[in-house]
Parts: structure tokens; sequence; C-alpha cells
């Protein structure tokens, strides 16, 4: 087992993406919490393989640090970090967003992370070590027109996620990032924009050179090779989990 008695934290765990890494992390042995507004959903997860579950607001300061306190109360330590957790507002033209709209998703998406490093580092410097493994988009690397303020926020986790590599390399925690193309989880429809017809799915599908959407065990498989001693000298990347579409 590749996270044998690592002791993991995902973000955003209650589905899609999120409740994939959790459920792949603990397969491969590692004792996960899940952390989700979506309490009942992240219960129902958690339950699948005997992890924990706890309520969080990952906008909320206060939300993580308890999390994380949490975390480390029943662990006794965190090794693994996922900022899984993400929002994106219906697909619309720029200046159709509201003010409130681009406030949420720069909080979900950026300000969550800055919360989870301010709650996590200081606990892994002081063991020398740690993984974190925060969750981009192609959208901050190939943007696509009605989604401009989320293909910022994600630019901005692909460059801090680089900047945090750098910076706590000394400390050897490693920082990396995953980057999915469009997937099938409870966002796609704000991705796609209305009307999400198969037809606009296709169209969108002609663009990701492996012909398809990608799947929650994709982004799974990324994370758990990058949470792993087989990536042990991996830190700084952003791994385009994309069938193509960036190239």
């Amino acid at each position: 087992m590749r996270l044998k008695n690592r002791k993991a934290i995902v973000t955003g765990g209650a589905s899609g993406f999120g409740a994939e890494i959790a459920r792949t992390f603990a397969r491969e042995g590692a004792s996960v919490l899940i952390l989700d507004r979506n309490e009942a959903g992240a219960e129902a997860v958690a339950a699948e393989f005997g992890g924990l579950a706890l309520y969080c607001d990952v906008t909320s300061r206060t939300d993580v640090v308890a999390a994380v306190d949490f975390a480390i109360e029943k662990f006794g330590v965190v090794d693994l970090m996922i900022n899984n957790a993400g929002w994106c507002y219906p697909n619309k033209p720029m200046l159709d967003a509201s003010e409130e709209e681009f406030d949420r998703v720069y909080s979900v998406n950026v300000k969550s992370i800055f919360h989870v490093a301010n709650a996590i580092v200081p606990h892994m410097r002081a063991r020398k070590g740690g993984v974190i493994v925060n969750v981009g988009s192609t959208g901050g690397i190939r943007p696509r027109p009605g989604l401009t303020w989320y293909n910022g926020s994600k630019a901005a986790v692909h460059m801090l996620s680089r900047s945090m590599a750098i910076e706590l390399a000394p400390d050897h925690i490693r920082v990396n990032c995953v980057a999915p193309v469009m997937g099938v989880t409870g966002l796609l429809e704000n991705f796609m924009g209305m009307p999400d017809t198969p037809q606009n799915r296709a169209k969108f599908i002609a663009t990701i050179p492996l012909g398809r959407f990608s799947n929650p065990s994709d982004v799974a498989g990324a994370c758990l090779y990058l949470a792993s001693d087989e990536a042990s000298f991996v830190t700084g990347v952003v791994l385009e989990v994309d069938g193509g579409r960036t190239i």
C-alpha cells in the first residue's frame, strides 16, 4: 500500500474528485479526514472506509483551524493535506458575474489555501516534513470564455503552489498541484453553461485529444502519485490531468 500509516485531510470530500481522492487514499493505507460543508455527504463517504468526517467551511479560518486541530487530536499527525474544495459560478460573460460571485470563487478556490497553509504548515514544519496537493484546473492554463474570474482563481492556485514549493522546500514539505480538465462532477453544468446539451458536451470533448471528460479516478490517481514516496523528489509541479487539452 502506497500510503500505509499516513494521515490525510481532504477538503471538499463529500462528492466528486474529493470523494474519490479520499477513497483512493484509504484504499492505499491512509487514515483520512474528510472536510466539507455537506456534512452528511462527507460522513457517508467516510463510512465507506472507516474514515472521519467533519463540517468545515474552508472560507472560514476558524473552521479550518478547528479542523486541523481535530485531525491532530485524532491522528496525532497530519502527513498529507489535499486542498480539493472548489467552486465555480455558472458560465456567463465576464461582466455578468456579480461581485458576490467573484468574491466567492476567490474565497473558496484561493483564500481557503491561505487558511489551510496557516493552519497546517507550522505542524508540518515542526515534524520536518509533509505533502500538500492543491487542485487547480486547466482553466488556469487554457482558459475558456464565460469563466474568466474562475480561470483567474485557478491560475492563482497554480502559481501559489509553485511558490509554496520553493518556500517550504527547506522544511522538507513538498507542494504540488493537479490541473484537471472538466470532469463529470456536480459543477459540470456550471462549467458548460446553458444549455447543457449532448451537442455542447460533444463540442467540448472534441477539444480533448483523448476524447472524454476527466473522471474522479483520474484526479485521485494523480493525487495519489504526488502524495506517495514515488514522488519524493517532485515539488512545484502543476500536473495536467487533461487528456491532452492543454497541449
